[in-house]
């Protein structure tokens, strides 16, 4: 991709509409605008940088409160005239303080920032911490969470138990994402899989 490739014309001023996204939540985090030079500096560093219309300068999210947003992915939009990039965050993106610069609800999407606490504790390993715990003794032992917490979500459900059903669902579900990320398996697998099953 690169920015020669983009259809700035409709904007009149060379520059490029960027919505960002969390790569793990989908959550919009902000909107910002690139040139050539901000793009070209983002694709080379892997940390979003922008053009700063008001201070005509360019700048790199996170350089003064360290809250980077590294690069993930990025796409065109079908116009070629926008372009959306999904982003790891080091923290809130917003100015205020806030996970986003968009208003929106904080547990929209947790499965997926829990998903990314998990890659996290398999990454790093932090001592005392159950998930790592569950990481070093093994896909069988968490395999076998996962069949002990579906049977408990299951006898709550037959019970008619709904506060307990929940309860244990979400020890199911968790557990489940310990052996998905054990495995190497990502959330947007079962989506792709469930999607093509739909189809």
């Amino acid at each position: 991709m690169k920015f020669v490739d983009f259809k700035l014309d409709k904007t009149g001023d060379g520059l490029l509409p960027v919505i960002v996204q969390d790569a793990c939540t989908l959550k919009v985090l902000m909107l910002g605008y690139m040139n050539e030079e901000a793009f070209t500096k983002t694709a080379r560093t892997g940390l979003v940088t922008f053009w700063s219309r008001s201070r005509q300068t360019l700048w790199t999210k996170g350089e003064t409160s360290n809250n980077f947003l590294h690069v993930v992915e990025m796409y065109a939009d079908c116009d070629a005239d926008t372009l959306l990039i999904k982003a790891r965050p080091d923290g809130p993106t917003c100015h205020r303080g806030t996970t986003a610069c968009f208003d929106t609800p904080e547990d929209e999407g947790f499965i997926r920032t829990l998903a990314g606490v998990v890659a996290d504790r398999h990454a790093n390993m932090p001592e005392g911490s159950y998930t790592t715990k569950l990481f070093i003794k093994g896909p069988k032992a968490i395999g076998k969470k996962v069949v002990e917490e579906a049977g408990e979500a299951v006898i709550e459900a037959v019970d008619g138990k709904r506060d307990r059903f929940v309860y244990e669902a979400s020890d199911l579900i968790y557990h489940l994402l310990v052996l998905l990320e054990s495995q190497g398996v990502s959330l947007a697998e079962l989506e792709r899989e469930l999607a093509f099953r739909h189809r």
